[in-house]
């Protein structure tokens, strides 16, 4: 075995997952039924992959979480990778997590969006979209976002958005409250200060004083008409409604196959973005 592939399958053991083609799958100690999966493939453009994932169960004192989660990286692939390496624990540390879990993750978004500005001489420019999923013993699920990726939960084949999407023609009111602007030039999309497509990210310090990093909260409960949970880069949701990615994947019972074959969609639909996606079946 070389040894690519002996860090292939130590990353897919972890639940980590950063090369240009990557998967891998897990489940729950708690319930054998919980499955997860996840698949990245990198875009067509000449930069490294700046997407990473975490999908993975864990024991934390007498709790079983699942941990899954997509980094997005926009000209950086260290701030995602650092945020992969640091978000959880940070959430975890908050002590309040387990009674108040929304102000607790508030404030690890915040606390972690601050230390990588004041590492920013060694992680560089850029910055990184988020989304993440911690599933409390396989009944509870706390999701967090900045940015444009996204999570989808699938209840008796309907498809319900978890996350907001941070658009920047969404949100210029605050954009512009804080002293800067939306243009749509260069190009057709609508950027912050004509630099950046979405409108809250981690990092970003040149532009950290237009940019916020707070993120939306939700909390959703498992229940029994409860089927799976996507998450996903924005390179799977430019080309793919909420409804057709749960549709796309609704009779596959493997979760990583699950996963590969959204992406597998989403370049048949040519996106030409990194995307990666993570699947959570609960059946």
């Amino acid at each position: 075995m070389t040894g690519k592939e002996i860090l292939h399958k130590m990353k897919e053991k972890v639940g980590l997952g950063s090369s240009d083609a990557d998967s891998g799958k897990g489940k729950s100690k708690m319930s054998k039924n919980i499955t997860h999966g996840f698949h990245l493939v990198k875009g067509k453009s000449h930069h490294a992959m700046e997407d990473y994932v975490v999908a993975q169960f864990k024991q934390h004192d007498d709790k079983e979480l699942g941990l899954f989660a997509i980094f997005d990286g926009h000209l950086s692939h260290n701030v995602p990778d650092y945020l992969r390496s640091h978000l959880f624990d940070n959430i975890l540390k908050e002590a309040d997590f387990w009674t108040e879990p929304e102000k607790a993750v508030k404030r690890a978004y915040r606390v972690t969006d601050a230390n990588i500005l004041e590492e920013a001489v060694d992680l560089g420019k850029g910055g990184s979209t988020a989304v993440t999923a911690i599933l409390i013993d396989c009944k509870k699920l706390v999701v967090a976002n900045v940015g444009d990726s996204r999570a989808v939960i699938c209840k008796n084949g309907a498809a319900k958005q978890l996350s907001v999407d941070h658009e920047p023609s969404v949100e210029r009111g605050s954009i512009e409250q804080r002293g800067g602007f939306v243009s749509n030039f260069p190009g057709d999309v609508p950027r912050v200060d004509g630099q950046l497509a979405v409108a809250r990210a981690f990092g970003d310090k040149s532009l950290k004083k237009h940019l916020s990093s707070e993120p939306d909260v939700s909390v959703e409960f498992i229940e029994n008409d409860t089927e799976f949970v996507i998450l996903a880069s924005d390179g799977l949701w430019k080309v793919m409604s909420n409804q057709e990615a749960v549709d796309c994947i609704r009779q596959i019972k493997d979760a990583r196959s699950a996963a590969k074959h959204l992406t597998e969609e989403a370049l048949n639909r040519k996106s030409t973005d990194d995307i990666s996606c993570v699947v959570v079946r609960f059946q």
